[in-house]
């Protein structure tokens, strides 16, 4: 009996290593920005305007990761105000996902959705990234024509 405590006891910490979720990584972010969407972009979806409808916005910059491995799966947060200080997107931080980062620095842009008729001039507050050091999510061979508008690739040109 003391023998088999003592094998449990000797497995436990292999076993909880085993089962403890991936390390979370802070990138850095900078030069970002909030630009409206181009007409060409698939996000900018004027046929489907509509005074309730949203407008389409491109939030950009540069996002630094300072480790030796990739991070994968990674989420972009910030607080977004309009011209009187109120939050764009209430009750919500993560803006977005930029998927994996490669160590070092590399430009980033994804697509927000604005509810139409909020005034900006915009102000970004507390710009953050976070990914993994191992994927979290499952990964698909998606296809663009399989992703909504807003999920499909960004042209900065």
């Amino acid at each position: 009996m003391l023998r088999r405590c003592f094998a449990f006891l000797f497995c436990l910490p292999l076993l909880l290593g085993l089962a403890l979720p991936c390390d979370a990584a802070e990138l850095q972010l900078s030069d970002i920005r909030l630009d409206p969407c181009s007409e060409l972009d698939p996000g900018n979806q004027p046929d489907l305007s509509r005074p309730m409808g949203a407008s389409c916005y491109v939030l950009s910059g540069e996002v630094e990761n300072r480790g030796k491995n990739s991070v994968v799966d990674t989420d972009v947060y910030a607080r977004i105000l309009d011209a009187s200080g109120e939050p764009v997107l209430p009750n919500r931080t993560r803006v977005g996902s930029i998927g994996d980062v490669n160590p070092g620095h590399s430009p980033f842009a994804l697509r927000i959705s604005v509810p139409a008729g909020t005034p900006g001039p915009f102000v970004i507050k507390n710009p953050r990234a976070r990914g993994f050091n191992a994927p979290v999510r499952t990964r698909v061979d998606a296809d663009d024509d399989d992703l909504l508008p807003l999920e499909r690739g960004i042209n900065l040109d």
